[in-house]
């Protein structure tokens, strides 16, 4: 299905990539198609990504700090599988063209410089790489990433509390003893800009970068709609009372660790704020001056969300109304 010309501007939102689904309970189409010559093959290690190049992998950044330049990922053939024999291998679909798509999370022993592959790549942190990702590679990189944080923290069935094991190519675990399923879950968040008049509502967190400025957001709860969700969230972080006739704009699949952002733009019924210090160090209204200088990075103490975090599309798509 082509994108909407939002959702295309949206990084780590996939393009190009069919899951192919109905190949993921075929083993042997499965194996085949890993030792093929068309096979392409992301390696990941603790959550960081393998990129091209032998500069250093960039190191952890502050919360709302500049980050360095990303690299292009490193994409391997068939011949990752003989790096590790303990790595973890989903299949993530087919390329347009009919070329197989794969990931493999390698072992937290598995080091670059004792491999064949030595002086190819480096692990980079995820969030620095992401900057250089097109559709293509972010999609698939998204989602290599989500699916094995879900396998490192469901190890065990919720049910019986066994072992589970990785069936379907990667897309579920099934228990042993109680027979019991289960399969990846993604936790959807509401993220939103407040607005009223020609003002919007941004907030942050203590352990961001001084300057530091979002959108506010927080987890859909049981029994509610995403516009219920993000008019509470809005309440009991700032204070702030807005209608649930919220506006959808679009949504982004943000693999820390599986959620999917749904950006949204609320109307404010007041302009007074009560923040809850236990969510938010501060929050407060910003002018569309303020905002638009912000965004281009010329307002002298206050730094906007970076273009690969939706919220940062959040606030561009309410300055673009004028």
């Amino acid at each position: 299905m082509p994108l909407s010309k939002a959702a295309a501007d949206i990084p780590l939102v996939p393009a190009g990539l069919d899951r192919a689904a109905h190949h993921r309970r075929n083993e042997t189409w499965l194996e085949a198609a890993f030792n093929s010559e068309r096979a392409r093959v992301l390696l990941m290690r603790e959550g960081q990504i393998l990129v091209e190049g032998s500069a250093p992998a960039a190191a952890p950044a502050e919360i709302g700090a500049p980050l360095p330049p990303g690299r292009p990922l490193l994409w391997l053939g068939s011949q990752a599988g003989m790096l590790s024999p303990k790595a973890t291998r989903v299949f993530l679909g087919e390329t347009v063209k009919g070329s197989p798509v794969f990931a493999l999370e390698m072992p937290t022993s598995f080091s670059l410089d004792a491999s064949p592959i030595a002086g190819l790549g480096v692990f980079d942190d995820f969030r620095a790489a992401a900057s250089a990702f097109d559709a293509f590679n972010g999609g698939c990189a998204a989602t290599a990433r989500a699916l094995f944080e879900w396998h490192r923290r469901h190890g065990f069935c919720a049910n019986c509390g066994d072992r589970t094991k990785i069936v379907e190519a990667g897309w579920k675990r099934a228990c042993g003893d109680c027979k019991a399923e289960h399969f990846p879950r993604v936790d959807p968040v509401a993220i939103m800009l407040a607005v009223r008049g020609d003002k919007c509502l941004l907030g942050r967190q203590a352990v961001w970068r001084p300057g530091f400025w979002s959108c506010l957001a927080g987890f859909v709860e049981p029994g509610e709609t995403i516009e219920q969700a993000a008019a509470r969230e809005l309440f009991e972080e700032a204070g702030v009372r807005c209608t649930t006739q919220a506006e959808y704009l679009f949504c982004q699949p943000w693999p820390f660790n599986h959620s999917l952002m749904i950006g949204m733009i609320l109307e404010a019924d007041g302009d007074e704020i009560t923040v809850d210090t236990t969510e938010l160090e501060t929050a407060r209204w910003f002018t569309r001056e303020e905002t638009a200088a912000m965004m281009i990075g010329a307002h002298p103490e206050v730094f906007a969300p970076p273009k690969f975090a939706v919220a940062h599309h959040v606030i561009k798509a309410w300055l673009e109304r004028g």
